[in-house]
């Protein structure tokens, strides 16, 4: 496979491999990106949950983005895991000097288990200093849910949680709704111009680890490859549920998704 663009992301370590930078750097690599990283926590987790996390300084963070892209400049930037106000400042210290305009940001704030990642005042930060910097933000329904206060039932709860979004100064969200409970797994685009649907089979599996982390990594590789915002979103998507469709059944919890999936579905990316 041709090398078609350069991404860094920048989130937490994921022990078991299924999510945070491992899942990141699987999934830019299956689909043709080169990825550079900045770590953000080291995590000790396994399929059944996290055992502990271990915050990784803010100035090295700072460090790892300001030096790495000195030298390879990105194409696009994922922001997943910040657990912190510190932390959080120095990211948007970092983006300030390195200037990217394609910035996708998963909120991440809860484990696939129900641990807290993230504390109440770093996402009160976040909501006032970084979401008006980032292209696209994409929350799952329990992080859209903490972000905008609005209790998430229906499509409709959905999109208005999206328009909130857009109002504290986010671009574009995608709101995905695979914590709803519906025949169809409704996952929501919304800009100020538009609101697109996309409609996903639900499969019957608790193998599901690092998904979100999997479809912003995606969704970032096709925008830096010149691929545009909305279209990134679909394929991300198609490339999420292949490889849930295809997960390799590892572990005695929620195990982790088959990234490996794009060798089969390349075609559908060209």
């Amino acid at each position: 496979m041709k090398l078609r663009s350069k991404i860094f992301i920048i989130a937490g370590s994921d022990s078991s491999g299924g999510a945070g930078i491992q899942a990141d750097i699987k999934t830019a690599t299956c689909l043709g990106s080169y990825c550079m990283t900045a770590v953000t926590a080291i995590t000790v987790q396994n399929t059944n949950g996290v055992k502990s996390v271990v915050p990784v300084p803010a100035d090295e963070i700072y460090n790892q983005i300001v030096f790495t892209t000195k030298d390879i400049r990105p194409d696009a930037i994922k922001i997943g895991m910040l657990h912190s106000t510190q932390v959080i400042s120095k990211v948007i210290s970092s983006l300030n000097k390195i200037r990217i305009k394609k910035i996708i940001l998963d909120p991440v704030m809860v484990a696939k288990g129900g641990s807290k990642l993230i504390s109440d005042k770093a996402i009160k930060f976040m909501k006032n200093k970084l979401l008006k910097k980032v292209m696209l933000i994409t929350p799952n329904v329990p992080e859209a849910e903490i972000l905008t206060g609005v209790k998430i039932r229906t499509k409709k709860d959905m999109i208005f949680a999206a328009k909130k979004l857009i109002n504290l100064g986010v671009s574009n969200v995608l709101i995905k709704g695979g914590h709803l409970k519906s025949k169809k797994v409704n996952d929501i685009f919304v800009n100020k111009d538009e609101i697109k649907i996309f409609y996903s089979k639900r499969f019957n599996t608790i193998n599901t680890h690092g998904t979100g982390c999997t479809l912003s990594t995606a969704i970032t590789s096709f925008l830096s490859c010149g691929k545009t915002l909305k279209k990134s979103c679909e394929l991300g998507i198609k490339y999420v549920n292949s490889a849930i469709s295809t997960n390799p059944k590892i572990g005695k919890g929620h195990g982790p998704i088959n990234h490996l999936n794009s060798i089969e579905l390349k075609k559908i990316f060209r």
